[in-house]
């Protein structure tokens, strides 16, 4: 039964990625068809990243209340909603308005999954259900190519991505009693009458300021690179806007296979190191898009970038029980989530001011300034934990 629920979650991590390459991959088409600037795809994303900071800081109450279980059902419902909202909108507002349950179903489903793997599995787990998020990223941008190389709309490709949300949570549904059943003793759920930390206590414990800055600085390059790579390939490029379609997910290919090939490696490295080589391979990537090569360069530079982000995340993830302690680990995967997508809300959009009133050029220079505050504030998270 346990390991049933364990293909529970894989399955959920699939939901959750699913949706996330979509706005990237479709926005060459959209923003024409919508009579927008292109910048206005940043609106969309500060709004569903908005929503999300939200939902990830009552994260700790809801679990607490709802269980992991019922959390879950009811966040991938609320993105399956919203996804049926996208593919029948005709008005930019339309668009903003569906972010709102949009945004609102990813932020506690993923502090609470994120929390229920790092306490309760290796860190192997962690690499290997990031990779299934990856995989549904992955996805997203193939299907959406699908439908624009076919000559039909982009409202298609988010209509049928709908369609398998839908199923993913009907599956979770029937899930709810092995969920219910194994609460005490899988999930951890017996501490739900346990006191709540809240945002204050949470962020004034020693290292929490330096692992949420360096959760905003990875998430910002992960959304700004998802949202702005195909564009970069259109703009700067001069690559076809249903031919960049599909080539966006390399980008998320590159996470997903370097999250499955991490979970063999945490079995030689700690997530420490693991960090540090997400880094290292991070950096590469961004120099190759530097570098004036053909449209093969820019794709490796791509690949890299996901590549590098790989075990960034996850190892991060599972390190926080190790860094603060399990009986607090909830309440600052919350706060992590919500700082990450401080980093969602506010840099693509950011980036988008740049792109629309200097060059989009400028894509590789903007994630690797925020690669290098990572690793800083990377670095200084280790040595104050290494002190406690």
């Amino acid at each position: 039964m346990i390991h049933l629920l364990l293909v529970i979650i894989y399955i959920s991590f699939i939901s959750l990625g699913l949706p996330d390459g979509l706005l990237g991959s479709a926005w060459p088409s959209m923003y024409e068809n919508l009579a927008v600037p292109v910048s206005f795809a940043g609106i969309i994303s500060m709004v569903i990243s908005g929503c999300t900071i939200l939902s990830a800081l009552f994260s700790e109450r809801l679990v607490k209340k709802l269980g992991t279980g019922g959390v879950t059902v009811i966040s991938v419902a609320m993105t399956a909603i919203a996804l049926f909202g996208f593919s029948t909108s005709t008005e930019f507002w339309q668009l903003c308005l569906w972010s709102i349950p949009y945004g609102l179903g990813a932020g506690s489903v993923d502090a609470a999954l994120n929390n229920y793997v790092a306490v309760h599995y290796k860190s192997r787990h962690m690499s290997w259900l990031h990779c299934f998020w990856g995989v549904g990223c992955s996805c997203g941008p193939y299907v959406m190519s699908y439908f624009l190389t076919r000559g039909e709309s982009w409202s298609s490709g988010y209509i049928s991505v709908f369609l398998l949300q839908a199923v993913l949570t009907a599956v979770l549904v029937f899930s709810l009693p092995l969920w219910k059943k194994k609460s005490v003793e899988v999930s951890g759920e017996s501490s739900a009458s346990g006191e709540v930390l809240g945002l204050k206590r949470t962020i004034a414990i020693p290292g929490v300021k330096e692992m949420m800055i360096t959760f905003l600085c990875y998430c910002a390059i992960e959304q700004t690179t998802s949202l702005w790579a195909v564009s970069y390939m259109v703009l700067q490029k001069g690559i076809s806007p249903d031919q960049a379609a599909g080539l966006g997910a390399v980008f998320f290919l590159g996470i997903t296979v370097g999250r499955f090939l991490s979970g063999f490696l945490t079995a030689k490295y700690s997530d420490k190191q693991m960090v540090r080589i997400g880094i290292v391979i991070l950096a590469a990537g961004i120099f190759t898009l530097f570098l004036p090569l053909s449209n093969i360069g820019a794709i490796t530079g791509l690949f890299l970038i996901g590549f590098g982000c790989a075990p960034v995340y996850p190892c991060l993830i599972h390190a926080t029980p190790a860094y603060f302690g399990a009986e607090k680990s909830q309440a600052v995967i919350g706060v992590q989530m919500a700082s990450a997508y401080v980093g969602s809300t506010l840099m693509p959009p950011l980036f988008g001011m740049l792109a629309d009133h200097i060059s989009i050029a400028l894509l590789p220079v903007y994630i690797g300034l925020l690669l290098a505050l990572m690793f800083l504030l990377s670095e200084r998270l280790n040595r104050i934990t290494e002190r406690k």
